[in-house]
């Protein structure tokens, strides 16, 4: 028989289908790895560029973060000693990620209830007017949000107050706010763009069903969006930890302890030409980056992890 074995070795058939799927494999691994070779050559001027303007300089920073301030002497971890001990280094962390840990999820949970809103309440004018803010540049921004603040702004006159809201405890509140109100349309975009592509032969069935919105807001939409869930988060951290120029134009240079950021500390560990120890936080913050983003990172399948997975 042709599909009998001889001394325990497959024969006939058996081998020549064996051998046509190792054939096949061989086929498609071959062309994978021709495409993956063209899709290098793209990226390699892209790579080029950023490994001289990005990586190698980082590389040298985290050579630098072991070295003392000339860079010619290995001093090993005391670099980060010394930061661990310096108040100032404490105090612009745990501002940072204390901003980081109320404005982040604020703005996704805010922008993803106003973008459903929009989106289902077919608000095409709040859709048309939401990128607005981000068109108005942050200089003029912060003269208004100053008019609005200041100890004899607009808002101690019409409540009849003399709260010096940016250098108080209160300033913290005021940046947030800033913060939300100037990037809260951007991600509303996001969220619609994400909603448009949920079918809509889902919420017909949620519907049919019985659902209500909460409903279907837990059940279609949020399973929905989490594809780009991920991305829109680390855009959000990301935007957030470039939000200096608010914090410099609305405060100053020194500003309230509770809104000084880890930016005022290396523009002042800057003009004191501190490299050392800008190194050593620098690549403090890369680390502290990385393990709050690894949890969302990219899969190989083109999907994002996510927490509950």
């Amino acid at each position: 028989m042709k599909h009998a074995q001889k001394g325990g070795r497959p024969t006939g058939s058996v081998t020549r289908n064996a051998f046509q799927q190792f054939a096949a494999g061989a086929k498609r691994r071959g062309h994978f790895i021709k495409k993956g070779r063209e899709g290098f050559l793209f990226l390699l001027p892209s790579l080029f560029g950023v490994s001289i303007f990005v990586f190698l300089p980082f590389a040298d920073v985290v050579r630098r973060s072991f070295t003392n301030l000339t860079g010619d002497t290995f001093t090993g971890l005391q670099n980060y000693r010394t930061i661990g001990e310096n108040a100032a280094f404490r105090l612009a962390m745990g501002n940072t990620l204390k901003f980081l840990a109320v404005c982040v999820p604020l703005l996704l949970l805010l922008s993803l209830l106003l973008a459903d809103m929009v989106y289902f309440g077919k608000r095409k004018f709040y859709q048309d007017l939401c990128l607005l803010p981000m068109a108005v540049p942050t200089v003029s921004l912060v003269f208004i949000w100053n008019m609005m603040f200041h100890r004899y702004g607009a808002l101690n006159s019409a409540l009849h107050l003399s709260i010096d809201w940016l250098h108080s405890s209160y300033a913290f509140a005021v940046l947030a706010a800033t913060f939300l109100w100037k990037n809260m349309g951007y991600y509303v975009i996001l969220w619609i763009t994400g909603l448009e592509g949920i079918p809509k032969s889902l919420y017909e069935a949620a519907a049919l069903d019985g659902a209500g919105a909460l409903a279907k807001f837990r059940y279609v939409t949020l399973p929905g969006l989490a594809p780009m869930a991920s991305a829109v988060f680390i855009l959000a951290l990301t935007g957030a930890f470039k939000s200096y120029r608010e914090n410099y134009l609305l405060a100053g240079e020194y500003p309230d302890k509770s809104i000084y950021m880890v930016q005022h500390m290396f523009h002042n560990w800057f003009r004191d030409m501190s490299i050392e120890k800008m190194s050593a936080a620098a690549v403090v913050i890369v680390c502290i980056f990385a393990v709050i983003v690894y949890p969302f990172r990219k899969k190989g399948d083109g999907n994002f992890d996510s927490l509950s997975s």
